[in-house]
């Protein structure tokens, strides 16, 4: 009786953490999530080691493989390298480069 509980308990644990997960329509799979964090968390790390761009100052968002870039840039240099390492990540599939060019002050 006791096994048949503790196997009753597991397979209900089972089905929670699967239902748990569902998608519904117009959402992303889990896969397609972790795919595209990863996409955002390699674009990040490119730009935290490019010393021509402000990780700091550049958000990155990524949905269904296309980067979403926002925030604001010194130069137009700056912005377009920006895009440029997006464009240059593995799963990237397009970028659109929505960040402003505003010179620093000085």
């Amino acid at each position: 009786m006791k096994k048949l509980f503790v196997a009753s308990m597991i397979a209900t644990a089972g089905l929670m953490a699967m239902t748990g997960c569902a998608v519904t329509s117009g959402q992303s799979s889990v896969g397609e999530y972790v795919d595209d964090a990863t996409v955002a968390t390699r674009v990040k790390t490119k730009f935290a080691t490019d010393p021509g761009v402000s990780a700091a100052r550049i958000q990155v968002e990524v949905q269904d493989g296309t980067v979403q870039l926002a925030g604001f840039a010194t130069s137009e240099a700056e912005r377009a390298k920006a895009a440029e390492l997006a464009r240059e990540v593995p799963g990237a599939k397009s970028v659109r480069n929505n960040i402003i060019v505003k010179p620093a002050d000085k």
